[in-house]
């Protein structure tokens, strides 16, 4: 095949002379007229786009991009026409599929599709949901890729570079017309042939296919199947059994907290590992963490998970109001659902509720279907699920509030001195080595955990326990201690023995609640549930007690009667340390609810405060009222006391 190619002087004198005939490519001619139109329409194009005139450079740049497409394409033509069979319009104008394919496979084969692996191995540099492909000088970025979610389309938005110059649009790489409009462009704005962005082209769509097929492959094992289990050594399995078969199972719980370098918060580490056990109950507990800010909270419910397994926890930093009825898929029953902050759920927060109460969710949404009609589709999510969540906020939503058992943190000055003296050593020698030793009691609490079953508990003594029935709210409240009874002796599952029994021809295998299991429940109670059948919030309790403090110290040194000293904000926010703001904030529930007298204050006064409440009538250490002592329930002949006293 003849291919002619012009010369660039005679491009040049094109415009000034009178050749009508430029050239003939593969017995086809090239007028004049041909080649002026297509550049004029090249001029203009270029010209649009940059919004200025076409200067002498580009436009001798044009005119030789110009005639080169024109060849470009004639002699693409005349080679695909060489693969066709020749048909004689003279003799017929059928041709069969046997002759067809006879005729091409013996005359001029079609070319192979396989993809060379030379194109394949081009290096690909991924930084989130952006690829980078270096070609040559020129320097590639695809945006959006991983938002195509089938093989049939490639919508992307590509970026090239070549120095200081770049080009970028959105497109279909599988629309010819699209590429076609790419690559004119680009190579107008880069100054580069636009055969070698054709070529460009060709690579990043081979490549991205490979890039992309991977993704959803990925995306589609990680939605379908669940992740291989951790597989433990002898050694590691016998390393948990001994731990969950520890005669003093609690006692080296906080020991284990204690030397991974988490300092006091005894009853919350304890309430926390209980309310994680209970995921695999049919209704698990939640815990909710309320603190003043950089008071702790976070590390405090990080520090309870580091113990949990990866697989056994699901952590978001917040969530939309619907996204957890789109969560079927991944599979969050019996798992800890922990999210950083309850502003973080203030959306979801109705979807968070149902599926601590109701165990599952269920949403029917308007979709389409292959054909693109509107159709009703159902999602599902099941649980039970244990809730995990962080807050400072004082005021919380009450109908969650009542599903969840609030933890405090300890922010007392001794806490914080006991912390301060933790981070110290952790800069130590010794510190340094015990960060080692963090690694492998996180990994034999994540062995304990997976070892543990979900066995029916069934607890012989439930109704002989008592519980507080002055408040309706406790009636909630009721079902936590009892799961919270559940939770221990689950834990000690290893130390119970496993007992089975038929029912309706299926066997169950169960373990019973023993006084102890009762015991350590009723301890964890009355520190968690007690504060929680409080009328005031841990936090403003707390501000009570420092008040009452302050008060006494004042009235001894001013030798005064309790009633009549008085206080201001600022006196007790030097006291305190507490910012103005949760000051005041507390100080208003306080006077709401006449733990506090105002005396004086106003528009430009100084606000004075009376101290009402007398620490020596009220119950200081707040109980969880009406629970049985668990020694009441044996008598000395090892069997169930008929009448057991109540506390």
């Amino acid at each position: 095949m003849l291919a002619f190619l012009l010369p660039v002087d005679q491009i040049q004198r094109l415009f000034s002379g009178n050749d009508n005939n430029l050239g003939e490519i593969g017995g086809k001619e090239i007028t004049g007229q041909e080649f002026n139109q297509r550049y004029e329409k090249s001029v203009s194009v270029w010209e649009g786009q940059n919004q200025t005139s076409a200067s002498v450079e580009i436009r001798e740049s044009l005119k030789e991009q110009t005639w080169n497409e024109i060849v470009r394409e004639i002699v693409l033509d005349s080679q695909f026409e060489d693969y066709l069979p020749f048909i004689d319009d003279a003799e017929g104008d059928e041709l069969s599929e046997e002759s067809f394919t006879k005729e091409v496979s013996l005359e001029k084969p079609l070319p192979s599709l396989r993809v060379p692996d030379s194109l394949l191995d081009i290096p690909v540099h991924i930084e989130g949901q952006d690829v980078f492909i270096e070609l040559g000088d020129r320097s590639y970025r695809i945006r959006g890729l991983f938002n195509n979610t089938a093989m049939d389309k490639m919508k992307i938005n590509l970026l090239v570079r070549l120095g200081d110059k770049f080009h970028v649009d959105q497109f279909d790489l599988y629309i010819a017309r699209q590429r076609a409009t790419f690559i004119h462009q680009a190579g107008l704005e880069i100054s580069v042939h636009e055969e070698t962005i054709k070529q460009d082209l060709g690579k990043l769509l081979l490549k991205l296919e490979t890039v992309l097929d991977d993704h959803l492959r990925e995306q589609q094992i990680g939605e379908g199947e669940s992740p291989k289990p951790y597989e433990m050594t002898l050694q590691e399995r016998q390393d948990a059994i001994n731990f969950l078969s520890s005669p003093d199972l609690f006692g080296q719980l906080l020991a284990d907290y204690h030397q991974a370098g988490i300092i006091g918060e005894e009853s919350n580490k304890l309430m926390g590992y209980m309310a994680a056990v209970s995921r695999l109950l049919d209704n698990p507990l939640a815990i909710m963490i309320q603190s003043t800010s950089a008071a702790g909270k976070s590390t405090l419910m990080e520090s309870i998970l580091s113990f949990i397994p990866t697989e056994h926890k699901v952590t978001f930093s917040a969530m939309t109001g619907q996204s957890l009825f789109y969560m079927g898929q991944q599979n969050i029953k019996h798992k800890i659902l922990a999210i950083a902050e309850e502003e973080g759920i203030s959306q979801a927060s109705y979807a968070l509720k149902l599926l601590q109460s109701e165990g599952q969710l269920s949403i029917a949404s308007t979709g389409k279907d292959a054909k693109g009609q509107l159709v009703t589709e159902t999602y599902s999510v099941e649980g039970p699920v244990m809730l995990f969540l962080t807050t400072t906020a004082i005021d919380i939503d009450e109908e969650l509030l009542n599903r969840c058992l609030v933890l405090t943190v300890n922010e007392s000055r001794e806490q914080t001195e006991a912390i301060h003296s933790i981070q110290r050593q952790s800069q130590t020698l010794q510190g340094l080595l015990q960060k080692q030793d963090k690694q492998r009691l996180i990994q034999l609490h994540h062995n304990a955990q997976r070892l543990l079953k979900p066995l029916l508990v069934a607890n012989p003594y439930a109704e002989y326990l008592g519980f507080l029935s002055t408040k309706t709210r406790t009636r909630r409240d009721h079902m936590k201690y009892l799961t919270l009874i559940r939770s221990v002796c689950l834990l000690h599952q290893y130390q119970r023995e496993v007992k089975t029994m038929n029912h309706n021809e299926t066997e169950i295998n169960y373990i019973e609640v023993t006084p102890q299991d009762i015991q350590i429940a009723n301890q964890l109670a009355h520190a968690v549930l007690g504060s929680s059948l409080d009328e005031l919030p841990p936090q403003t309790r707390n501000l009570l007690y420092l008040i009452e403090d302050y008060a006494q110290q004042a009235c001894t040194q001013q030798n005064i009667a309790k009633n009549a000293f008085r206080f201001t904000r600022k006196a007790l926010r030097k006291d305190t340390g507490w910012g103005q703001t949760q000051l005041r904030i507390h100080l208003d529930r306080l006077v709401e609810m006449e733990y506090l007298l105002v005396h004086r204050g106003g528009r430009g006064q100084t606000f004075e405060y009376e101290l009402l409440w007398d620490q020596n009538t009220s119950n200081q250490h707040q109980t969880c009222m009406g629970l049985i002592e668990p020694d009441t329930l044996f008598s000395e002949d090892d069997s169930i006391q008929s009448n057991p006293t109540y506390q």
